[in-house]
């Protein structure tokens, strides 16, 4: 099991590490040539800038079992795919049984957009959002390695 970050944007990349460190989970972060990130615990992978660039990269190095921890819910899906956790930087877990709505919710907030021209302003991030973000983190890691557990018995 690995951790990796859809690193563009992230807010919480050092809470990221914190966890990986203490559970001595490999951690990769991927970004593209705008974002400046240094870090001597994750291993970052520098992308060209455009279009998905970073997501598709992230995919691509994606395993089953990996946790893959995005806002994108594309990227999301695709991870679920390949048999991989997702989990949102406010601390919730994309799910099989949750994604297909999350995706339909993103396809029309999109064409409303594209029709009314208005923009959601999104909420300055606070510390109660990195906290669950951390409570959802160790969750995850916890189920993950109950599951680790049994399957090896």
């Amino acid at each position: 099991m690995r951790i990796l970050v859809d690193a563009d944007g992230c807010p919480v990349k050092d809470i990221i590490l914190d966890v990986a460190k203490q559970h001595k989970i490999e951690v990769i972060m991927v970004k593209n040539i705008c974002h400046e990130l240094n870090d001597d615990y994750a291993k970052i992978i520098t992308v060209d800038q455009g279009r998905d660039m970073a997501d598709l990269v992230l995919i691509n190095n994606a395993k089953k079992g990996d946790i893959i921890v995005t806002q994108d819910y594309g990227v999301a899906a695709l991870a679920l795919g390949k048999d991989a956790y997702a989990i949102h930087q406010n601390g919730w877990e994309y799910t099989k049984e949750n994604i297909d709505g999350l995706l339909m919710k993103r396809h029309i907030n999109q064409q409303m957009r594209m029709k009314q021209k208005k923009y959601s302003k999104i909420p300055k991030r606070s510390k109660e959002d990195n906290r669950l973000f951390e409570e959802g983190l160790k969750k995850l890691l916890k189920e993950i390695m109950a599951i680790e557990k049994t399957n090896l018995k």
